[in-house]
């Protein structure tokens, strides 16, 4: 029996999860900002049509944001989060292996479960999470973890597939292939795609029927497996068990300037205090702290500052005390 993967992946997941409480925001733009308000984290589809990106700050959108009267939220992680162990929780009814890939985003090994009609099944999943929690869903299907991210493409930009689409059949996958850019592939970065470019690798076919071991030879394993997976052969399995991170990161931008020490302190002393408890949960220590600061990107009319310190500890640790007293050290 053919293995069959599947990936589920939210609909705009921040915005979903506020549209849960504001059904009457529904087919409005909607748009939900970073921490401090700074920039656009998230964004409706009415939001990403009036040609909004993501990441850019507040202010440069304010005269869009007034003519369009784009609903603004402040992100809720603590929701966010809930809302996330709830989509999870229901779609553990239907596989008996889960991998929570993101926090709007998980594979499912279907393999034998579903395959009389996977298409159907996958209308169930969806059907089923908008019932349990509300939120918006789009599966893709395929025998290899590669081909239902790229199926998961394909059914959230194409809406004639219903948001469920299965690339098993090898032609069906062709015809998908020959007209998306290889860059939409999952684990090719931009860096990687430029190379591809310049040797007439432009799109997700031109890549699938490379030989793996030339592949490899001018890129590496990591592309070379990529090429195998969209041929249809698994390289990847399933985590269920997520991995600890090696490497934890707090950083914010602000919505106003910070020109004092004791403010910059402040602040670095609550993302010290989250890392720290993200560190205590995944039972593991530090040996090595960074800090960085920089000035506001986005006027490149004044003065530009950025500097970064990172220091090894002498014993590593999960002390948030010894954490933050550390980090104020390299920040002054």
């Amino acid at each position: 029996m053919q293995q069959l993967f599947a990936l589920v992946d939210a609909n705009n997941f921040y915005v979903s999860c506020e549209r849960v409480f504001r059904p009457d925001l529904v087919g409005k733009p909607v748009a939900v900002l970073s921490n401090n308000d700074g920039c656009i984290v998230a964004r409706s589809q009415e939001v990403k049509d009036f040609g909004i990106k993501m990441g850019v700050p507040l202010f440069q959108i304010q005269q869009l944001v007034n003519q369009h009267q784009i609903q603004l939220f402040s992100s809720n992680y603590t929701l966010y989060a809930d809302m996330s162990a709830r989509v999870m929780s229901t779609l553990e009814e239907y596989a008996p292996s889960l991998e929570v890939y993101s926090i709007d985003e998980a594979f499912l090994d279907l393999t034998g479960v579903c395959h009389r009609d996977p298409i159907a099944y996958g209308h169930r999943i969806k059907q089923a999470v908008v019932r349990a929690t509300g939120i918006p869903v789009c599966v893709g299907m395929g025998p290899t973890k590669t081909l239902t991210k790229l199926a998961n493409f394909a059914a959230k930009r194409w809406k004639h597939t219903g948001g469920v689409l299965d690339l098993s059949d090898p032609v069906r996958r062709e015809k998908l292939m020959k007209i998306v850019p290889v860059g939409e592939v999952w684990g090719i970065g931009s860096r990687t795609t430029a190379k591809l470019n310049q040797i007439g690798i432009n799109t997700v076919w031109d890549l699938a029927i490379q030989p793996s071991k030339r592949i490899q030879v001018q890129f590496n394993i990591v592309v070379a497996r990529t090429v195998l997976e969209l041929n249809g052969i698994s390289c990847l399995e399933l985590e269920e068990i997520t991995p600890d991170k090696q490497q934890i990161v707090c950083s914010r931008s602000f919505g106003r300037r910070l020109t004092e020490y004791k403010e910059l302190s402040a602040a670095l002393a609550e993302f010290c205090s989250r890392a720290a408890e993200k560190l205590r949960r995944q039972q593991s220590v530090v040996g090595c702290i960074t800090v960085f600061i920089r000035t506001n990107p986005f006027n490149p009319q004044e003065p530009q500052y950025q500097r970064s310190a990172s220091i090894k500890l002498s014993a590593a640790t999960q002390d948030t005390r010894t954490i933050i007293a550390t980090a104020n050290r390299m920040l002054k």
